[in-house]
């Protein structure tokens, strides 16, 4: 893959770098983006929807009315889901949405999404992300100078600084690099990546 430029937060080229092939030019593997978000967001889910069933709701010790000669139909219990206040029948129940999926999947998901951003001029390498206080104005002002409004900012470390200041801005999202998954480079338009960050990536993806 061609080099790629390196700024600073001022949008000053201050170097370049070879981004290897093998992770951010592999474009084999578009059809598993569609699995590992799915994934993703089936293992997000929280499943504690819960109904109570005819022996978990009050009431019912005691037959309704007679069997016979009301012209009804018989009744057991008010507990049975026909009566208002009854149990639910086949209600959800707290459970887990997650399902496996092979770890190689998942790492050739995530080759593909940054291909996507490197191949589509949406990748952006800074030397560095800093900021001295928590202040949303300058990392606002980092943004527009390089014309960002939808960006996966990925740090090699925590940085509350940046972390706090980026919180507030919408379609704006801090990741360390261990946290980069397929789901969040996809939803967001560009992805900033710091230098020491690649090298994290490309060491977690050799």
């Amino acid at each position: 893959m061609p080099k790629v430029a390196i700024y600073n937060m001022d949008h000053t080229q201050v170097g370049e770098l070879d981004l290897p092939d093998a992770i951010f030019a592999e474009d084999r593997y578009d059809h598993l983006l569609h699995e590992v978000v799915r994934y993703q967001r089936a293992k997000a889910r929280s499943g504690t929807a819960c109904t109570k069933e005819r022996s978990d709701v009050s009431g019912g010790g005691k037959k309704p009315y007679r069997q016979k000669g009301t012209g009804r139909a018989r009744q057991g219990t008010r507990r049975a889901p026909q009566f208002k206040g009854g149990g639910v029948v086949f209600g959800p129940h707290p459970r887990s949405y997650a399902f496996k999926l092979n770890k190689k999947v998942r790492r050739n998901a995530l080759k593909s999404a940054l291909s996507k951003r490197a191949t589509g001029m949406k990748l952006v390498l800074v030397d560095e992300i800093s900021l001295p206080e928590v202040k949303t104005r300058q990392f606002a002002a980092f943004l527009d100078r390089f014309e960002v409004d939808s960006a996966l900012v990925v740090l090699d470390q925590a940085d509350r600084n940046v972390q706090l200041s980026a919180r507030n801005i919408p379609k704006i999202k801090v990741l360390r690099s261990e946290g980069l998954n397929v789901h969040d480079i996809l939803r967001h338009e560009h992805l900033i990546l710091t230098v020491p960050a690649v090298e994290a990536v490309k060491e977690r993806l050799s």
